[in-house]
C-alpha cells in the first residue's frame, strides 16, 4: 500500500461498521519502519509488475474514450507516492492522445514522496506535453481546498492506487472525486482483492488489526458493494499477484518481522501482539485460504482488484 494520511469522514461506509480501535500501534506512525517494510514488500511481491502489466495491456483501451476530442485532458492522481506508476499511466495516455496537452494534479501528503516525484519528472524531458500541479495534502484537504475555491474544472481521468485504506471514509472519498468527472471521464481504483489473502486476514481479524482512526481494512469487494448500493456503473478486473512471506515464520528474523508488520499494519507486531493473536495470525497466513507452499517457501496471495468507474453523462 502507498502511504497516505487519513482525511475527515463525511459519511460512513458499511465496511467500517462494527470495528473498534485496535490496541496495537499502527505501522504508519513510524515512517522509517513503514518505508523499510514497504520496500521489502515491493521486493518480495509481484505487486508493481502486475500493475504495470495492467497499465500496458488493459489501460490503453480504457483511456481511449476519454476526452471526447478535447485539446487538454485533466488528470488527478490521488495518493501518487513517488510517481513511478503515475508516469507510466501518463505515458499510455499520451500514446492514446498524442496531440493533447495534459494538466496533471498530484495529490500527495508526504514531502519526501513529492520530492521524489518532482526529481523523476525533471529527469524526463519527454513529459513536455504535461503540466504538473503539486498538492502536498491529503485527499480530504484537497477536497476542502477544491470546495473553498469553488473550482469548476472537471477531470477526465482520476486514479486512486492503493490509497483508499488511508482515508477515513472510502465511500465519501470516491463520491467526491466522482463528482469531479467530466463526460466520458473515468476513475481508476486499485486495492487488494476481496478474494486475496489480505481479504481473508482482514475478515478474520478486523477488530484486532484495523485501527479505523488511521486505516481501513478495505478491499475491492467492499468498494463494489458500496458502488452497487449507489447504482454506479463500473468495470472490474482481477490482477494476480503473490508475495514470499517465508521469513514470517522464523522467530526473530528481522525481514520476517518487517513483513509481519506490513501484513498486519501494526508496529512491531511480533513483540506487541498477544501470544494468542500472533499465533492465530501466523496460522491463518499459512492456511490455504491465504497462501500456498512451494519448494519450502510460503507464497501469500497478494491479488489486486481494479475498479474503473465510468461517467456516462
Amino acid at each position: 500500500m502507498l502511504s497516505f494520511s487519513p482525511p475527515v469522514s463525511l459519511y460512513a461506509m458499511p465496511v467500517t461498521l462494527g470495528t473498534m480501535a485496535s490496541p496495537l500501534k499502527s505501522l504508519v506512525i513510524d515512517d522509517n519502519r513503514y518505508q523499510e517494510a514497504f520496500h521489502l514488500f515491493l521486493e518480495r511481491s509481484s505487486e508493481h509488475q502486475c500493475m504495470r502489466d495492467f497499465i500496458q495491456k488493459k489501460l490503453p483501451d480504457i483511456l481511449a474514450s476519454i476526452g471526447d476530442g478535447k485539446s487538454q485532458l485533466n488528470v488527478i492522481g490521488v495518493g501518487s507516492g513517488a510517481g513511478e506508476i503515475d508516469l507510466e499511466m501518463l505515458s499510455e495516455l499520451h500514446q492514446k492522445h498524442p496531440k493533447v496537452m495534459v494538466d496533471n494534479e498530484v495529490v500527495e501528503p508526504s514531502s519526501q514522496q513529492l520530492h521524489n516525484y518532482k526529481v523523476l519528472v525533471s529527469q524526463k524531458p519527454e513529459l513536455n506535453y504535461a503540466k504538473f500541479t503539486w498538492n502536498k495534502m491529503t485527499a480530504s484537504e484537497f477536497e476542502e481546498q477544491w470546495k473553498l475555491k469553488k473550482m469548476t474544472k472537471k477531470a477526465d481521468f482520476i486514479h486512486m492506487i492503493q490509497m483508499l485504506y488511508y482515508v477515513k471514509d472510502p465511500g465519501a472519498t470516491i463520491s467526491f472525486f466522482q463528482s469531479l468527472l467530466d463526460k466520458n471521464g473515468k476513475i481508476l481504483i486499485i486495492l487488494v482483492s476481496g478474494a486475496s489473502g489480505w481479504g481473508k486476514l482482514w475478515r478474520t481479524y478486523r477488530t484486532q488489526l484495523c485501527n479505523t482512526e488511521i486505516s481501513q481494512c478495505v478491499t475491492t469487494g467492499d468498494i463494489k458493494s458500496f458502488l452497487d448500493s449507489k447504482g454506479v456503473n463500473y468495470q472490474s478486473y482481477e490482477l494476480l499477484s503473490q508475495m514470499d512471506i517465508t521469513e514470517c515464520f522464523t522467530e526473530g528474523d528481522r525481514k520476517g518481522e518487517l513483513l509481519l508488520d506490513f501484513l498486519t499494519e501494526a508496529l512491531n507486531f511480533s513483540k506487541t501482539a498477544s501470544p494468542e493473536l500472533k499465533a492465530g495470525v501466523l496460522k491463518l497466513l499459512r492456511h490455504p485460504d491465504c497462501s500456498v507452499e512451494d519448494k519450502g517457501r510460503v507464497i501469500f496471495n497478494n491479488n489486486l482488484g481494479v475498479i474503473v468507474i465510468d461517467q456516462q453523462t
